[in-house]
């Protein structure tokens, strides 16, 4: 099974969902065993009490493969992501970066990358944070590589418009810095608003974004995420897994 294939889900999608034990019972139900962990279900400044959430999801036969996704701005405390990281057999972090704060932050991570053998994937949220557009994220890989690459967030991606938003054109683009992905669809209306969708009925040409991915070396993590739904996600995530596996 190549990489881009081995995907887990983002505990996101189970936001309504505290109980550990609940997430990784449902992250079985959708027919997965793969995990990113998000700050909904656990405190990542909290390593006593995260190492128990570790051993929740391990003994419900599910492996966490990321955190995040997580804000870095280069305080001290950031260290603990890369301990929480590293304690789960994890080996990528989706963050964020703040324009007023990069720099440090970026030298921290990669520092911290070395230290714990743990990725930095640079999450693409659409025009709402800081690192959504190639342009930028182009930038902050040349300082940061090769401890930090980007995640890339399909839906996301795409808010920005097709003409630099083309998650096949993205995958050639950052080829060898894709440390992470989440497979997310958007359908988009006319006022350019946009509702969650099973991955590969909306925008996304899901076949020829994963073949890209593939043919370019993908060694990474991989989740799907389904944003909408929050008090019954299950069934449509069932519908994501099945269209990924198509």
């Amino acid at each position: 099974m190549s990489k881009a294939l081995d995907f887990g889900v983002q505990s996101y999608c189970f936001r309504n969902f505290k109980d550990n034990a609940e997430v990784a019972k449902k992250v079985r139900e959708i027919g997965v065993d793969k995990v990113e962990v998000c700050a909904v279900q656990a405190d990542f400044h909290n390593l006593p009490a995260w190492k128990k959430i570790v051993k929740t999801y391990r003994k419900a036969g599910v492996s966490i493969i990321s955190i995040g996704v997580e804000t870095l701005t280069g305080k001290a405390n950031e260290r603990d992501l890369f301990e929480c990281a590293a304690a789960a057999g994890a080996k990528h972090i989706s963050v964020h970066f703040k324009v007023d704060s990069f720099k440090p932050a970026i030298k921290q991570a990669q520092k911290l990358s070395d230290e714990f053998g743990v990725r930095v994937g640079i999450h693409c949220h659409g025009g709402y944070m800081f690192g959504g557009q190639p342009d930028v994220l182009d930038y902050l890989i040349k300082l940061g590589a090769p401890q930090v690459g980007v995640c890339i967030d399909t839906a996301w991606c795409m808010q920005i418009g097709p003409q630099l938003g083309n998650p096949v054109e993205w995958a050639k683009r950052y080829a060898g810095h894709i440390y992470g992905i989440h497979y997310k669809d958007f359908n988009f209306a006319t006022n350019a608003m946009w509702t969650d969708t099973i991955v590969g009925q909306g925008n996304l040409k899901l076949k020829a974004f994963v073949d890209a991915i593939n043919q370019n070396g993908f060694d990474g993590m991989a989740v799907i995420e389904y944003e909408a739904d929050p008090e019954n996600p299950t069934p449509a995530l069932k519908r994501c897994v099945k269209a990924m596996r198509a």
